[in-house]
């Protein structure tokens, strides 16, 4: 199965959501190298990435050329959306999309992100601006509605489709709710009934028994995977093969996962330099030594070591001794 943008197609379409912070492009290579339909970039805010100097790193190794990418973008004002939409048009993305999910105070507070969705008109011109702007697939990331006395995602949904959008991202909670009790699949449904084209499911999707829950209960036609894939890069290409017959991906342990890892390290201090780089890979390799169950005393020392080099000698231990430990449980 496959979900088609135009004359693209996601297959299959189990994609990555855009995390701020998260899905860089170190984080998406490695989630691609596995398996997956789709990667989305962290959202490009429009005005600041306009007056960014050229060859700076956000302009100059977003990765937007990369098949499988699509890059996010946000803003308040339609002419900035359209411009930024251009630009990373030509630069080589094959997908754009636009946020109208994100429940952060600093981005609803400057009234963008999910706080278009109290604007449906304004949040329309948004939408027509930057399909208007570019050749490309344009996407929208939504939520149900900003809280339980306004679900308008349906309504803004439609009016997306009727402006261009090619598919459209429901994360099953209001904004209001930011990330606090259970997402509602069976509420994105009436978005699914609502529109013609591709809806994608999102929200507490982390393996293949609740993407296949969330496909049933939505009526989706893929689903996206955000926090479920902490630390577990690989997680998109199971549910692939799971519910898609797509490759079974191999799943590193012991030495393996040491080497992934300390690849991902690595290409976190490529793309960030030293000391930014140290400091964003810390909630990466945090993840990694949760998910294997690393023992306190190692993971702090990784976490609290100042040179690249150290964290790097450590982490054999650290993952080493957690799976020794895990298998003789």
């Amino acid at each position: 199965m496959n979900v088609s943008l135009g004359d693209r197609h996601i297959a299959p379409p189990v994609l990555l959501a855009p995390m701020a912070g998260i899905t860089d492009l170190p984080f998406r290579t490695l989630v691609s190298r596995f398996g997956a339909g789709l990667v989305v970039s962290e959202m490009i805010a429009s005005g600041e990435f306009l007056t960014a100097r050229p060859g700076t790193r956000e302009k100059a190794e977003l990765g937007a050329d990369i098949a499988n990418t699509s890059v996010q973008i946000a803003g308040r004002a339609a002419e900035p959306m359209a411009e930024a939409a251009r630009m990373v048009e030509a630069m080589g993305a094959r997908v754009i999309d636009i946020n109208m999910g994100c429940p952060a105070k600093k981005v609803t507070g400057g009234e963008s992100g999910s706080a278009l969705m109290r604007e449906p008109d304004h949040a329309l011109r948004l939408i027509e601006a930057v399909v208007g702007a570019v050749s490309v697939p344009v996407t929208l990331k939504t939520r149900l509605g900003w809280d339980d006395s306004a679900l308008n995602a349906p309504d803004i949904a439609r009016r997306a489709e009727a402006a261009g959008v090619q598919m459209v991202v429901i994360h099953g909670r209001t904004r209001c709710q930011f990330y606090k009790g259970r997402a509602d699949w069976s509420a994105i449904r009436a978005v699914k009934e609502a529109i013609a084209i591709p809806v994608i499911a999102n929200g507490d999707i982390v393996d293949a028994e609740s993407a296949r829950d969330a496909l049933r209960l939505s009526g989706a036609d893929g689903v996206m995977v955000g926090r479920g894939i902490q630390g577990a890069p690989w997680v998109l290409a199971e549910i692939a093969a799971e519910l898609y017959g797509a490759p079974v991906p191999e799943v590193p342990e012991g030495a393996a996962l040491v080497d992934m890892v300390q690849g991902h390290y690595e290409s976190m201090l490529s793309f960030y330099g030293g000391d930014l780089g140290l400091r964003c890979a810390r909630k990466h390799l945090g993840w990694y030594m949760d998910a294997a169950g690393t023992p306190g005393a190692l993971r702090k020392r990784v976490l609290t070591a100042k040179d690249p080099a150290e964290v790097q000698a450590i982490l054999p231990d650290a993952l080493g001794a957690a799976t020794h430990e895990r298998c003789a449980a």
